[in-house]
């Protein structure tokens, strides 16, 4: 080969080289916008309430506008819910209308709510339910009782909703002891984080073949992904996701609505 043809030879190679590494970067620079884009820096935007973190995500609320088929009460519920302190506390109403499905899904009849709140999600469970519909409400806080007590009436199902103010894990331990076991459709789990994982053992008891336990906030705002070490509720909710991810007893699907919502089916 002459010098002339070398050296033709070694700019074309060179050309081709800064073409790949050009093309390379374009693809790295659009893959680090479309991140930065979806996740906002770390954080995704797809996690969130809508009526909380999400209420500002354009695609969030899109979901909700053309999904969202909330009756008259529950709207009356979720605005005077809103009003309170902790109103960020309050399950998603694309969370409760996807299980008011499931429970239509699975002809439910039985259902526990563990962490009732101002009482949305079981007057969703009640109104989702047949006239012989029971849902057993855990709650401790009488205040939150209160508000929900009227809301219930007016919807006509306050004869489904039987609320257990105590702690959920006594009314729990009270429905096994009472051969309630293997006899409940759907349980959701929406209470303190550290019991969490007993919750969800006693739930498994109580639930029959087939039956659904959901489990919210199982993402945390996307904190379980790398807890920090002082991080006490994280790394719980984390080391329950895992449990759950291995466990044979169950059919699972871990979704991003709302603050992360786990479906668990019993085998």
């Amino acid at each position: 080969m002459s010098n002339s043809e070398h050296w033709s030879q070694t700019k074309t190679d060179q050309s081709l080289l800064w073409r790949e590494n050009m093309a390379a970067g374009i693809q790295f620079l659009f893959c680090l916008g479309l991140s930065v884009l979806l996740t906002g820096l770390g954080r995704t935007v797809i996690v969130g309430k809508s009526h909380s973190r999400g209420k500002d995500d354009p695609v969030l609320q899109y979901v909700v506008n053309n999904s969202l088929r909330e009756h008259p009460v529950l709207t009356k519920l979720k605005l005077r819910t809103l009003d309170d302190q902790w109103h960020a506390m309050m399950v998603s109403v694309e969370q409760a209308q996807l299980m008011a499905n499931l429970i239509k899904l699975i002809n439910a009849t039985k259902a526990i709510e563990i962490g009732m709140y101002t009482g949305y999600n079981a007057l969703s469970m009640a109104l989702a339910m047949p006239e012989n519909g029971r849902v057993v409400a855990c709650e401790t806080n009488d205040a939150y009782v209160e508000i929900a007590k009227p809301f219930f009436k007016e919807a006509e199902v306050e004869n489904k909703i039987n609320i257990r103010l105590q702690m959920a894990m006594t009314t729990l331990d009270e429905l096994i002891a009472a051969a309630e076991t293997g006899t409940f459709d759907f349980v959701f789990i929406d209470a303190d984080k550290s019991n969490y994982d007993g919750y969800y053992e006693k739930s498994l008891e109580l639930v029959r073949k087939g039956g659904i336990i959901a489990i919210d906030n199982v993402l945390w705002s996307g904190r379980v992904v790398d807890p920090a070490p002082d991080d006490v509720t994280s790394r719980t909710l984390d080391a329950l996701n895992k449990k759950l991810h291995k466990d044979q007893r169950i059919d699972l699907s871990m979704l991003t609505v709302g603050d992360g919502l786990s479906i668990a089916i019993k085998r």
